[in-house]
């Protein structure tokens, strides 16, 4: 008998814990990026490229884009200073330095205010060696 009402008692104790667990908010849910990976193909040693992701403010406030952070100094990340008001399109551009020959794929770290983790944006591509 006191095995069953422990074991009831430890059912009613998790089950009152994980009702109470907060939803996780995940700002791909607000912030739609029409694409989040972009392979550059052959690319000129020594020559920077650029690609723009483009988003739209899918969530019902302003928007707000505290940092974008790249996984390395040759990739140049920019995005909007200003908030993006609901509905609207906007970007964050990524750069890179092809200086070293080889295959590359790079990160661009996204951070949303109001949301923990960073949205992901990912370039990748090959660099040639230059033509002499």
């Amino acid at each position: 008998m006191k095995k069953i009402l422990l074991a009831i008692a430890v059912f009613g104790v998790s089950t009152a814990a994980l009702a109470q667990a907060p939803a996780v908010k995940k700002a791909d849910e607000v912030v739609k990026f029409k694409e989040v990976k972009f392979n550059f193909g052959k690319i000129q040693q020594g020559k920077p490229v650029t690609h723009d992701f483009g988003f739209v403010n899918a969530g019902e406030t302003p928007l707000i884009i505290e940092t974008a952070t790249a996984s390395c100094g040759c990739t140049t990340p920019t995005w909007p200073q200003k908030p993006v008001a609901k509905g609207a399109t906007d970007k964050v551009t990524a750069g890179f330095n092809a200086a070293n020959a080889g295959a590359f794929e790079k990160t661009v770290f996204v951070k949303v205010k109001g949301y923990d983790a960073p949205l992901e944006l990912k370039i990748a591509g090959e660099v040639v060696p230059a033509a002499k």
